[in-house]
């Protein structure tokens, strides 16, 4: 709401009262006193009519503002768990590396056997929240999903991912963190 200062107020004020309206060539004339209390009339309709306007526009402002905070409400439930997931798929990377150090003693062991079951109930869980991973290997590069760290020379097109360095995630329908990805840069020149 906007507020005008009362100087400002009390001319706009002297400017509605002071207003007449001219008298129409066919009418007679009208006592001084009638004519002054058309005047204030007049002036005090204006003074309603500019509340009445003043008095709308911040009832849509409010309407608006109400709205505004059930939608920043209900966004900021819906995300709530990013930063407790950010901080989750740091964990599954080490567990991943983890897990690549256990296949290499073998994959009969035990060991590796319950590692891949507890990967496989966290995915699950992490999905059903969802967290999606993303899967770069083999795409075309896109900046909005992939960070690239290196280009190499190889068989593959330019700017398609050859490797990827670290896995992404998306959020819902946010981005939580970028996939690390090592990009073609076409065949190697000779």
């Amino acid at each position: 709401m906007k507020k005008v200062p009362a100087s400002e107020q009390e001319n706009s004020m002297k400017r509605s009262v002071s207003a007449k309206p001219m008298p129409s060539p066919a009418a007679p004339a009208t006592d001084p006193q009638q004519a002054e209390a058309e005047d204030a009339m007049a002036g005090l309709q204006g003074d309603l009519d500019r509340f009445r306007d003043l008095a709308l526009r911040s009832q849509a402002d409010f309407e608006n503002y109400k709205k505004r905070s059930a939608r920043e409400k209900a966004e900021a439930i819906k995300y709530a768990n990013s930063a407790l997931l950010e901080r989750l798929v740091s964990i599954i990377d080490n567990f991943e590396l983890g897990l690549a150090a256990a296949k290499e003693r073998g994959e009969q062991s035990p060991i590796y056997s319950g590692m891949i079951l507890v990967q496989k109930q966290l995915s699950d869980l992490l999905a059903e929240n969802g967290l999606q991973p993303i899967e770069a290997e083999g795409k075309t590069f896109d900046p909005n999903l992939h960070e690239a760290i290196a280009h190499e020379p190889s068989d593959s097109p330019e700017g398609t991912v050859i490797r990827q360095a670290r896995r992404g995630y998306r959020f819902k329908d946010r981005l939580l963190r970028p996939a690390r990805v090592i990009v073609s840069s076409g065949p190697a020149k000779k």
